[in-house]
């Protein structure tokens, strides 16, 4: 039997990746949470109901914790951390020391056992997000191999993009001190079904059903792309289950969609899916730190494990939607 750990089992990518890995033959999934920010909601409640899946209530970020883990886990992947714009900019001390403390002892736990999981560290596109405005040349599509930047430290923006960037470096030298496979995996705007409320396309979904006009858009001109959050978590078992990342120290792969959009298209694509159509638009710019454009390149993913996205933007914002027109 595999047995896997998902840090931050509650949250969004553990709730899709833990329903992904739980049609696996064999396989028991432990989901750690101090529900925070993740919630027992019903989707997670009937998940729970597959004896595949179990769920610890705790604070990874003691080690006590580790502690009381089992020796005899297969993978790991640790997605517990502060996210969302907003938490960014309110609490960034706790974003700091919440990211950071989980990943330390969750590498100094794994050190120190015989048999090492591989592990999976959730990075973020924010770990380069500086690079643009610091030297006007940050390559789009944007690789891998790209300078990771923090722009300004005193900005909490950058709060969570300076754990991102620490924290690929502490699993990329303890993977080779200690010999730990692992992999590092920079997400690019993920979205779907029950992330949250702080992230755009739910902010512009609540927006949309609560008939909002003039309908504001900011940073109408900054671009993404957004991946759909099934194909996603595909990305990061497939990468996970792969011998191709079983090379020490840890690789890096970035995982997102092509088709990069403006917020105002993004905007009038959720209309038409909707049905909404607001009487006047209000553009306003984006918030501080912002970035203007995103666009990752996914070759290198693409050709080493053979996946890419399957999802488009249309059908994933229509699932997305669905969901959440009723939570408002």
């Amino acid at each position: 039997m595999k047995k896997i750990l998902l840090t931050g089992g509650a949250g969004f990518i553990g709730y899709h990746l833990a329903k992904h890995l739980a049609n696996q033959e064999d396989v028991k999934i432990i989901l750690a949470d101090n529900l925070w920010r993740g919630q027992m909601d019903e989707d997670l409640k009937e998940l729970l109901k597959n004896e595949k899946v179990e769920f610890l209530e705790a604070d990874v970020t003691d080690p006590k914790f580790y502690e009381s883990l089992s020796k005899d886990f297969d993978q790991v992947y640790h997605l517990a951390a502060v996210n969302g714009t907003k938490l960014f900019y309110e609490i960034p001390q706790e974003v700091l020391r919440i990211n950071t403390l989980s990943l330390i002892y969750l590498l100094e736990w794994a050190r120190n056992l015989d048999k090492k999981p591989k592990i999976c560290f959730t990075s973020s596109n924010e770990a380069y997000a500086g690079a643009l405005s610091a030297f006007n040349s940050l390559p789009i599509p944007t690789p891998e191999a790209v300078p990771l930047i923090i722009e300004d430290t005193y900005n909490p923006r950058w709060s969570y993009g300076a754990t991102k960037a620490i924290g690929e470096m502490f699993v990329i030298y303890y993977s080779k001190a200690y010999n730990i496979p692992a992999v590092i995996v920079r997400p690019h705007n993920f979205y779907g079904p029950r992330a949250g409320f702080g992230h755009v396309i739910p902010q512009m979904s609540e927006r949309i059903t609560k008939k909002e006009n003039p309908f504001i858009v900011y940073g109408s001109d900054e671009t993404r792309t957004f991946c759909y959050i099934t194909d996603a978590v595909e990305a990061m078992q497939i990468l996970m289950d792969s011998p191709v990342t079983d090379k020490i120290p840890a690789e890096t792969f970035h995982i997102g969609a092509t088709d990069e959009i403006n917020m105002l298209d993004l905007a009038k694509k959720l209309f038409e899916v909707t049905g909404y159509n607001p009487e006047k638009l209000d553009i306003k710019p984006g918030l501080a730190g912002s970035v203007k454009r995103r666009l990752a390149d996914i070759t290198k993913i693409k050709s080493s494990v053979k996946w890419e996205p399957r999802t488009s933007l249309d059908e994933g914002l229509k699932k997305t939607y669905e969901w959440y027109k009723n939570k408002f």
